[in-house]
């Protein structure tokens, strides 16, 4: 078997994946969801040492249930699931497989968010903020013909999902309060807006994602007895400060780099290296407390009115 792999989703996020496979080196074959033959696909998982899934998430298990019976490593877009039964049964679904294959939680190799791994500080206050305009998202991209646009498995919590991953890495433990959305009267049950309370002992935070902002925003603050943080994900800079010190650190960030990262610790895993030692690796087995707040969130949320957001 050569350095084979199969990227199943021709959309934006697959074509990335497919690109990238081939600049670290590997063969990739981009295959459409649309039109998908089984039987086809299951010839092509036996000559293929890794397969990324890269569909809707409501279409995911019967593709996992696939790979993992051609001992296939996966790699599966984030989210895993909307609901907790759907992320039990590709969870066990994997198993086999779950030891080499990873989750798309790829923001965990943000330099920034790797640097406050290794150097954390303890805190009682926590927020994490991600907005994006989706009707300047991306080139030639609609958000009502998206996957997003749908009721069963769309709207801006799962689309934007990263920082509830990121804030179980941070306070593991967490516990989900009120989740509170606006939606939008042209699409039924998707959030537009939303807020994530989380809670530990000691501890309170949000997580909050709209679709709405005019500028793209990713932020984290953070609040602790001897100082706080203040992170902007986007323009890759931090300020930090403990007593009356302050120290400002910036990163260059290449978002397409944290892709590549990812992408090239799970063709480790595929192909029976050991990958290179981030230890924030979505490695499919170590994100079930992340992918489970995920689904409890989305199966939580309260609607609070709707936006008058328009050009859909």
């Amino acid at each position: 078997m050569g350095r084979r792999y199969i990227v199943i989703g021709s959309g934006s996020t697959g074509r990335r994946h497919h690109e990238n496979i081939q600049v670290l080196g590997a063969e990739s074959s981009l295959v459409p969801w649309r039109g998908l033959n089984v039987q086809c696909l299951q010839r092509k998982l036996q000559d293929a040492v890794g397969a990324v899934i890269a569909t809707a998430t409501d279409v995911r298990l019967e593709l996992v249930e696939l790979c993992a019976r051609s001992d296939t490593a996966i790699y599966v877009e984030k989210p895993l699931a909307f609901r907790r039964s759907g992320l039990e049964a590709v969870l066990e679904a994997a198993k086999p497989v779950a030891h080499r294959s990873v989750a798309g939680f790829m923001m965990r190799y943000h330099p920034a968010l790797r640097a406050l791994e290794q150097d954390p500080m303890e805190a009682f206050r926590f927020s994490m903020e991600v907005g994006h305009d989706v009707r300047r998202w991306r080139q030639g991209w609609t958000f009502s013909d998206s996957y997003a646009a749908h009721p069963e498995g769309g709207g801006v919590l799962l689309d934007l999902c990263h920082e509830i991953d990121l804030a179980t890495c941070l306070f593991p433990d967490l516990e989900l309060g009120e989740v509170a959305c606006i939606g939008h009267r042209n699409f039924p049950n998707v959030d537009f807006a939303t807020r994530v309370a989380l809670r530990r002992d000691g501890l309170a935070g949000d997580v909050s994602m709209d679709y709405l902002s005019p500028k793209s925003i990713r932020r984290l603050s953070m609040r602790g007895p001897g100082g706080g943080l203040d992170l902007d994900l986007m323009a890759g800079r931090e300020i930090r400060w403990r007593g009356g010190k302050e120290i400002a650190r910036e990163w260059t960030l290449n978002r397409n780099g944290m892709f590549l990262d990812l992408m090239r610790d799970f063709m480790d895993l595929a192909e029976g290296r050991e990958p290179a030692g981030n230890p924030l690796l979505p490695r499919l087995d170590l994100v079930v407390e992340g992918s489970m707040l995920i689904a409890r969130a989305w199966e939580a949320r309260q609607f609070h009115g709707y936006t008058e957001w328009g050009g859909t």
